[in-house]
């Protein structure tokens, strides 16, 4: 049975190190959140390490500029592993071909800058949807349109028999007040029209391989039983730490907050209501990181 608990503290003497989302957990897609950060800070300072993970397509060294832009301090995480890292390693792999329509916005073209970790690289054109081997999508072309949209591409790459890799599972964001579709929608609406969409962020295994490989570059001796996943999302961050058997800390105030009931706290009944219904076990929940 999951425990409610109020702070943090009562429970990361357990734990040597925390994997831990950022957007509705750490930022709201705006602004830092005070009592998370804080949260992070004394858990450092007690020497336990701060993996940020997240399903963001930015490369690392994106994310990193996003937090400092929505003022996240540097004292308040260790290291970072992104769903954009994990699936452009694929990308330049050859998952998808070399000749890639892109699905997404200009600001993520960092997406396909060179990598430095695979050995002799994929040589990525971007080219028309008719041209392509594959497909990458960051997100929507418009996050606020419908992802429906895109339906009579995503039919014609389906009847071309094109993989579609999925730089960010999640399927919404809510970035301040506003709900944003993001590429796990249009993954998942090409994957029931019959097409193959390839994920690499959470509950994905391979940003979970990736989160693992930095904690070890920091210390190599913490065992998942030492490892608390920290996240909003009940199908990405809970259902991947189950997944991976990790113990979970899920922030009810997030993506579930209306669900939840949850002003400071969430509604126990509510709570457990809404994880029957999700068919997730996570092993706390607080109404929001602090």
């Amino acid at each position: 049975m999951t425990r409610i608990i109020t702070a943090l503290p009562e429970i990361s003497a357990d734990y040597r190190a925390l994997f831990v989302d950022l957007w509705g957990c750490v930022h709201d897609g705006v602004r830092a959140l005070p009592e998370a950060v804080s949260a992070l800070q004394t858990y450092r300072k007690g020497g336990g390490i701060v993996v940020l993970v997240t399903n963001s397509p930015k490369p690392r060294r994106g994310v990193e500029e996003q937090l400092n832009h929505f003022g996240v301090p540097r004292d308040a995480w260790d290291t970072i592993a992104t769903s954009g890292d994990s699936a452009r390693t694929a990308m330049f792999s050859g998952a998808v071909g070399d000749k890639v329509f892109f699905i997404g916005e200009d600001r993520d073209m960092p997406f396909f800058e060179p990598i430095k970790v695979v050995e002799d690289p994929v040589a990525i054109t971007l080219t028309k949807l008719e041209e392509a081997t594959g497909i990458v999508c960051t997100g929507p072309f418009d996050p606020v349109a419908d992802p429906s949209a895109l339906r009579p591409q995503l039919l014609y790459a389906k009847q071309k028999g094109l993989k579609l890799l999925c730089a960010n599972p999640d399927i919404v964001v809510d970035r301040g007040e506003r709900r944003e579709w993001c590429a796990g929608a249009v993954a998942q609406l090409y994957t029931e029209m019959g097409g193959e969409s390839l994920y690499f962020g959470k509950p994905h295994p391979p940003i979970y391989d990736l989160a693992r490989r930095r904690l070890a570059q920091l210390d190599a001796g913490i065992s998942d039983r030492s490892i608390l996943a920290i996240g909003d999302g009940i199908q990405t961050d809970i259902r991947g730490a189950m997944g991976e058997e990790i113990d979970s800390l899920f922030i009810s105030g997030g993506l579930a907050r209306a669900d939840t009931l949850t002003g400071v706290q969430p509604d126990a009944d509510a709570l457990a209501a809404y994880l029957d219904q999700e068919q997730a076990a996570p092993t706390f929940s607080i109404g929001y990181l602090r």
